[in-house]
């Protein structure tokens, strides 16, 4: 209280200054001086009204990612904020001590932070970039439900443990074993009894809200949030910039390719399910030139990345897609299109099946968080017909 009051007193000062010297003839209290100054001390107030008795250093400028927030701080703290939920997290270097007068809403995360465990699945590939899977004790996926080597290796060598899903965590063996923190996927806000639980052991808990960025590449630029959650930054950036290069590759050339697209997969109950428009999905398909044929669907009041209609409702906007994309994830990968057809013989009256181009995820295109610029390729390859490129997240049907 007492820092921020102090800070108050110096911008007002520095204001009445800079109106002194402006009616003196040396400048303006509107200049973009003054303007930048008085933000960064409003900017300052801000950060350090959570952060007790440490002093404010930078915010971490994201590009696409809107959902998180990195400030650090003197002597190698680090505040992490995930947006969604208003959540804080202080990040206290090895060795040192807990600031006095943090805000009693504020977790306290001591490095070193190899007791992890990691719920969230789309977190995984982040890890594995950051050369970090040996941060992770702990898994909420069994081995065999891992499509990522490094993941599966861990577990197989022990040095990875299931420690149950999000609903129903062990949680005497994470407690035994002294976990560091849970990282838990969006699913855990239907499980509140889960994240209170954890709280009466003393296991702090984030929620990895990722999958809320409007931008494909906002997903991939959480890994710099994870790098500062450990302290590998500069490996995050440079994981980040490739991805970043892809993608300025892919759109340097913005004229619109004129494929549309439906991106679906039928329900074991016979309805369609496909991505809202303003899903990460259809954006990788306009950042890759093509149009998603379903140009308003879904309200933008929930989350929720997909929505399920009838058959028909799915005959009626894209039988004449150019181009159809099966999504393998829920029931796994088809072999031809013969395949796709005995799913439901309306298929067989669709532009897309007849003329051939019909195509397929692969089964680990999920997990793998950081394939967006190759996914983006993908497409754009299939859109723009180049027979050349080497496909890796999406194949054709037979």
């Amino acid at each position: 209280m007492k820092n921020r009051r102090k800070i108050q007193v110096i911008g007002s000062l520095i204001l009445v200054l800079a109106g002194l010297l402006g009616l003196l003839g040396c400048g303006s209290p509107s200049s973009a001086s003054d303007r930048n100054q008085a933000d960064a001390l409003t900017g300052q107030e801000t950060q350090t009204q959570s952060a007790g008795s440490l002093v404010y250093k930078e915010s971490m400028k994201t590009e696409y990612a809107s959902q998180f927030a990195v400030d650090y701080y003197e002597d190698g703290y680090v505040m992490l904020t995930t947006k969604a939920d208003g959540a804080q997290y202080l990040v206290v270097p090895e060795g040192a001590q807990t600031p006095e007068g943090l805000d009693d809403g504020v977790t306290v995360l001591q490095r070193p932070l190899d007791h992890l465990y990691l719920v969230a699945t789309a977190a995984m590939d982040l890890f594995r970039e950051l050369d970090a899977i040996n941060c992770i004790r702990f898994s909420g996926q069994q081995e065999d439900g891992w499509y990522i080597d490094e993941a599966r290796e861990a577990m197989q060598n022990g040095s990875m443990i299931y420690a149950g899903k999000y609903s129903m965590p062990d949680y005497e063996l994470i407690v035994s074993e002294g976990c560091d923190l849970a990282i838990e996927n969006t699913m855990i806000t239907h499980s509140p009894e889960v994240l209170e639980k954890l709280a009466e052991f003393g296991i702090p808990s984030m929620i990895d809200y990722s999958s809320y960025e409007a931008h494909p590449l906002g997903r991939v630029e959480w890994i710099r949030f994870y790098g500062a959650l450990l302290g590998r930054e500069t490996e995050a950036d440079a994981a980040f910039e490739r991805q970043t290069q892809i993608l300025e590759r892919v759109t340097q050339d913005e004229t619109p390719t004129g494929q549309t697209v439906a991106f679906f997969y039928l329900t074991s109950n016979g309805t369609v399910n496909v991505r809202k428009t303003a899903d990460y999905v259809p954006q990788m398909i306009g950042l890759a030139g093509g149009t998603y044929v379903f140009d308003a669907l879904g309200s933008d009041t929930d989350h929720k990345s997909t929505v399920n209609m009838t058959m028909e409702e799915f005959y009626v906007k894209a039988k004449d897609a150019d181009c159809l994309i099966y999504n393998s994830t829920i029931d796994g990968e088809l072999d031809t299109v013969d395949d796709l057809v005995a799913k439901s013989s309306m298929l067989r009256d669709f532009k897309a099946v007849q003329s051939g181009n019909v195509w397929c995820t692969t089964n680990d295109m999920y997990q793998h968080t950081m394939s967006a610029g190759a996914f983006i390729e993908d497409l754009h390859a299939i859109f723009t017909g180049d027979a050349a490129h080497e496909m890796t997240y999406i194949y054709p049907l037979k």
